[in-house]
């Protein structure tokens, strides 16, 4: 499988959140299976948003596309970090 991990503070997590909820069918387009959102234990305006997805080809296009781009600044995204991950094990203890 293959993830995509985003960090980044935002501006104002609801606000942000709105606009990642009004990409989710271009998301799905783009080929995003699932997600999960995590906050900062003492910030919640700091976001990891980890996320599976069909190809990471696929997601770096959408990622780096100036459409998301714009998304990005108008959701009050700063200096988010990507990594772009494979899957190499899962376990259960």
């Amino acid at each position: 499988m293959q993830h995509v991990l985003i960090i980044h503070e935002v501006e104002a997590y609801s606000a942000w959140k709105a606009i990642v909820d009004q990409a989710a069918d271009m998301r799905k387009r783009a080929g995003e299976i699932s997600y999960q959102l995590l906050r900062d234990d003492d910030d919640a305006n700091h976001i990891a948003h980890f996320s599976e997805w069909s190809s990471l080809d696929r997601a770096r296009r959408f990622f780096e596309s100036p459409e998301l781009v714009e998304i990005r600044r108008r959701a009050g995204v700063k200096a988010p970090d990507f990594m772009y991950l494979q899957d190499i094990e899962r376990g259960v203890l």
